[in-house]
């Protein structure tokens, strides 16, 4: 794996790129670059992560980071994970959060 690139800080604003490391800090990376990236934010992503990966940390480590249309390419054209497998609430911002 490479070093993450400097454009890349925009997507990453919560912390300093320089003090992030690929392997354990995968979830904020991916998450941030799914919900807030650009096509050459996602390009680096997929070149830096294998596919399976990527969509192992969407499912089992949600973040309630994305708008609705982010949230709809990621889980269906990206990684084409099936609505039944997934629930939303867990991901869109803009959905009441889930108390137990």
């Amino acid at each position: 794996m490479s070093k993450i690139p400097k454009n890349l800080q925009g997507i990453l604003w919560s912390r300093n790129i320089n003090n992030l490391d690929l392997q354990e800090d995968k979830n904020y990376i991916i998450h941030q670059i799914l919900a807030y990236g650009g096509w050459n934010h996602l390009t680096w992503l997929l070149d830096n992560y294998k596919l399976d990966k990527i969509k192992d940390v969407f499912t089992r480590h949600p973040s309630k980071d994305y708008d609705e249309r982010s949230f709809n390419f990621v889980q269906k054209i990206l990684l084409k994970i099936p609505d039944a497998d997934i629930d939303k609430r867990y991901y869109v911002k803009t959905y009441p959060r889930i108390t137990k």
